[in-house]
């Protein structure tokens, strides 16, 4: 027997129930489908927000698509965002702000800081029709900072300590995507961040330099990486593995920021020319060879964080370990697939030019 399921046999309540009930199976085909892969390589999921320092996490996750070990990049919108992340084992590792790595520490979170991201980066700009041309002026204004536990906070913090400004500043936490829009609607006055964030209202005329960070504090630390201390103890292969890619990653982008910029500018969903005067704008500020993770410097930050009564102790035992970095060789960075060293060499032409990926954001 034949039945004919034509809606018109059919009483429109039925025929609604029934034509839901067909797009609900497609649908949920559909997904699976989409969302199935026979990719059975190891995967070591890493979190990241899109800034310069970060660089190294959308250059691994580029450069390992076809090797052995996948490490896949994960785009945040907030750190605190990853912070949970990284807790609730959703990601391995994290380029995050470096205090928050402190914070996390002292929370119990055993995290390890294994790696630098590249140094400087980060812009304190403020809006153009101000005037602003010192901190001073600065005074009774709105100024935004990625979040209080961030280098830039401890940054403005020290400023205005040094300048007379303590308490005469309303400083306030956005997310960096967020900043720009908020200067060009006149929501803010100022803000402190890792490029290219400062770079979008620089370049739209929204905005004026005030300091680059390297000038008020030399070797800034923006980001850095952690890794819980299981994943460690469980492959330190790949840790290792990790460490050098992003290590060598800084070293190849220093000699190649065009094709850097044009890899790094998809994952971010920026544009090109946003990202390449970011990474040139002044010429060579960016230091891509100061990695080594040093328990000094995160000690100094530790204690800034005390005198500013953003935690309640100095305490950062056990938060650094340099071994990964210290063991990372950066002669022969020829080309991107080079940069885990025993890369399959047939790997290496795709990575000349550079083509448009039709990236997903992550």
């Amino acid at each position: 027997m034949r039945f004919n399921l034509s809606p018109t046999r059919l009483s429109p309540p039925w025929a609604i129930a029934l034509t839901a009930l067909i797009w609900l199976v497609v649908i949920a085909g559909l997904h699976r489908w989409v969302n199935s892969t026979d990719d059975t390589r190891q995967r070591v999921r890493m979190g990241y927000m899109p800034v310069i320092t970060n660089l190294a996490c959308p250059l691994l996750d580029y450069a390992s698509r076809d090797g052995d070990v996948r490490y896949e990049a994960v785009k945040f919108q907030s750190f605190a965002e990853m912070a949970e992340a990284l807790r609730h084992d959703r990601i391995q590792a994290a380029f995050i702000i470096a205090p928050l790595s402190i914070v996390l520490r002292q929370q119990g979170e055993d995290v390890k800081v294994v790696y630098i991201g590249n140094r400087h980066e980060s812009t304190l700009v403020t809006r153009k029709d101000l005037n602003i041309t010192r901190i001073e002026d600065l005074r009774g204004k709105t100024l935004a900072v990625p979040m209080r536990y961030s280098g830039h906070n401890l940054s403005i913090l020290s400023l205005m300590e040094k300048h007379g400004l303590n308490g005469r500043l309303n400083v306030v936490e956005m997310n960096p995507p967020d900043m720009a829009s908020a200067l060009a609607a006149g929501t803010l006055d100022a803000y402190y961040v890792g490029e290219p964030f400062a770079a979008q209202t620089i370049m739209s005329g929204d905005a004026d330099v005030l300091h680059y960070v390297e000038d008020v504090w030399p070797n800034f630390i923006c980001n850095l990486m952690v890794v819980n201390q299981t994943f460690i103890d469980q492959h330190p292969d790949l840790v290792q593995q990790l460490v050098t890619g992003a290590v060598r990653t800084g070293i190849w982008s220093e000699k190649n920021i065009d094709k850097a910029a044009a890899i790094v500018s998809q994952y971010w969903n920026q544009p090109l020319e946003v990202v390449r005067y970011a990474l040139t704008q002044p010429e060579k500020r960016i230091v891509y060879n100061e990695y080594l993770p040093k328990e000094s410097e995160l000690q100094c930050m530790a204690d800034l964080m005390v005198r500013f009564d953003l935690i309640d102790t100095n305490n950062i035992s056990d938060l650094v370990l340099d071994r990964f970095a210290k063991n990372v060789r950066i002669e022969a960075v020829n080309d991107l697939a080079g940069i885990f060293i025993d890369a399959p060499a047939k790997l290496s032409a795709r990575y000349v030019n550079p083509k448009p990926l039709g990236l997903a954001q992550k």
